[in-house]
């Protein structure tokens, strides 16, 4: 019985301390080389990785970091309609409330473009 009880703790704790973003929608991203031309280090010799983020309404949750790079979002029209540098050490990041349909994603990170659709 107390190897039950224990189990059952045990299970219960993985379900409470899972992270918040275990509930979102993860975002397929597509990648793409923006301009080899422009000097940043060159071609690397090990496959690039590819962030994981996911989307819970308006707030946009990391998996894996993106720091220093660029985050825009493109409307239908072509146009960023917004655009920001992430921050060192952001896990999570709300996007504007006024922002209302969709939208690619893109994260540029050097040379490299990493894009997916989100509806917000």
């Amino acid at each position: 019985m107390r190897k039950v009880f224990i189990a059952i703790i045990a299970i219960a704790n993985m379900y409470v301390s899972a992270p918040a973003y275990a509930q979102c929608i993860p975002i397929p991203l597509e990648e793409g080389y923006i301009d080899p031309t422009i000097p940043h280090g060159g071609i690397p010799k090990s496959p690039v990785q590819v962030p994981e983020v996911s989307l819970d309404v308006h707030t946009l949750y990391f998996i894996t970091p993106c720091d220093g790079s660029v985050l825009n979002l493109v409307n239908e029209n072509g146009v960023v309609a917004y655009t920001l540098v992430i921050p060192a050490g952001t896990t999570s990041l709300v996007l504007p409330a006024i922002l209302s349909g969709e939208y690619e994603l893109q994260i540029i990170r050097g040379n490299y473009c990493f894009w997916g659709m989100i509806t917000l």
